[in-house]
């Protein structure tokens, strides 16, 4: 079983910029792939990107242009960079792992955008 922290979430003004991180409690090399999702209030969760351990990245075509998702392996680590952030971004954002054994999901951690 794997266990997600995520972190750097908070409050940040449109136009502004935020990196989103997330822990596994493995080594990313064991986990198919690593995703970001988010949860507006009142909306569905939503893909927000993924990434393989090789590097390979896809995205919601909304935040293609916006948004980057990384990895570091040796830190067993996933971000999620966030530029040119809008109202609209508000929402909670999960970071998930997809195994074999199941899909695994952090706690999740708050953005939100707003002046």
């Amino acid at each position: 079983q794997v266990q997600l922290v995520e972190s750097g979430g908070g409050l940040v003004q449109p136009g502004g910029s935020l990196r989103l991180s997330c822990v596994a409690s493995e080594s990313i090399f064991s986990i198919n792939y690593m995703a970001w999702y988010r949860q507006a209030p009142g909306k569905q969760r939503e893909l927000v990107a993924t990434i393989t351990p090789y590097g390979h990245r896809n995205y919601a075509e909304s935040m293609r242009d916006r948004f980057f998702i990384s990895a570091d392996n040796a830190k067993n680590t996933v971000y999620l960079q966030m530029n040119t952030l809008k109202p609209e971004d508000t929402a909670v954002y999960f970071c998930s792992a997809l195994k074999v054994s199941g899909t695994y999901w952090g706690q999740g951690t708050q953005v939100t955008v707003s002046s």
